[in-house]
């Protein structure tokens, strides 16, 4: 199903239907300041097993990342101090990844890596969704590496190839080309492993 919902005024009811799936433990693609994403209730086990299984990701060896609708409570997920808090409010809500060590609220398919990306996209469709449901949300890239760039920015087309696997495909207009900014925060200092569509604000 795809779902057209508007990036300036998000309808509540549209929403609504979204949060409704994700606490089903359902799969919804949605768009994001940078590249759509593919997604699921992060405190849901069983739902965040299953999309590691259709993403091809292990989760033992891969960075997990969730989106947040704010850094309010950042720290019931992820260990952050003061310097570094400071410096994700100076570049949030922003186009990065911030990975920091995890916390034990998370579920234990987090604790593998010991660490978890933060996201605060600037895109109002998708902090809504998490203000709405009340958990973050694992968030993927659509992106394959083999894919034409169309498959990735253009809601129908993201439709075609992702509905088979998400209950909702929301069309929030075209999507970005470039990935986030991630910025490894874990020793104190943070260090960019990928510069992308975010200039560090330090």
């Amino acid at each position: 199903m795809i779902l057209k919902i508007y990036l300036e005024n998000p309808s509540p009811k549209e929403i609504e239907k979204v949060v409704t799936v994700l606490r089903d433990g359902g799969t919804v693609v949605y768009p994001t300041d940078t590249l759509y994403g593919v997604g699921c209730d992060a405190l849901n086990t069983r739902a965040v097993e299953k999309l590691c299984s259709l993403k091809g990701v292990d989760p033992k060896k891969s960075n997990l990342s969730i989106i947040c609708n704010d850094l309010s409570n950042i720290s019931e997920y992820a260990k952050v101090d003061t310097p570094i808090f400071k410096m994700m409010r100076r570049n949030l809500p922003g186009p990065f990844t911030f990975i920091l060590p995890t916390t034990s609220s998370l579920p234990k398919i987090y604790k593998n890596k010991k660490t978890v990306g933060i996201r605060v996209p600037d895109n109002n469709i998708v902090r809504e969704i998490v203000k709405q449901l009340g958990n973050p949300v694992l968030n993927m890239s659509v992106k394959d590496d083999s894919d034409e760039i169309e498959y990735t920015t253009d809601p129908e087309l993201i439709h075609e190839k992702w509905e088979h696997v998400a209950e909702i495909v929301i069309d929030g207009g075209t999507g970005g080309i470039e990935p986030s900014t991630v910025v490894d925060c874990t020793s104190g200092e943070p260090v960019i492993i990928r510069q992308g569509k975010g200039v560090l604000n330090l």
